[in-house]
């Protein structure tokens, strides 16, 4: 079980975790050693999660989710497999404890009196400072 956030967490079989070739540092291993990872994640179906978190994390997952519902996460920062391996898991439950925090709800406020009659002074104090600009009267 891998613990997520407080009350949420994820069993290892849901994790689909394939070692690919890497492109990078890797010196003469570079094309022999597969010590990359790629980490798929089935959001959509999940039974560890909620269905609000699983919602959110497809939307915070963006390019990283295919048309199936899955998450897919390539690590390849480090040279071992278990470090990438880590890596990814550490990404995924990053995405998962952002996607269990409930959005703050906006509650819609007004203005109030006084800063309503003081918006209305100083558009008629800058009406009477336009209004001076003008041409002179002939009468004058």
């Amino acid at each position: 079980m891998i613990e997520v956030a407080p009350g949420l967490s994820l069993d290892e079989d849901e994790l689909e975790i394939t070692f690919i070739r890497a492109s990078g540092p890797g010196g003469q291993n570079v094309n022999k050693v597969s010590s990359a990872v790629q980490m798929r994640f089935d959001a959509r179906r999940s039974p560890s999660l909620p269905n609000e978190v699983s919602i959110r994390l497809q939307k915070l997952a963006g390019s990283r989710l295919t048309l199936d519902g899955v998450i897919v996460i390539t690590a390849n920062r480090f040279r071992t497999q278990e470090a990438n391996r880590k890596d990814a898991i550490e990404r995924l439950s990053e995405l998962i404890s952002k996607a269990a925090v409930a959005p703050v709800k906006r509650r819609p406020t007004k203005p109030s009196k006084a800063a309503k009659e003081k918006r209305l002074d100083a558009k008629s104090r800058r009406s009477g400072v336009k209004s001076m600009r003008g041409k002179p009267n002939s009468a004058d």
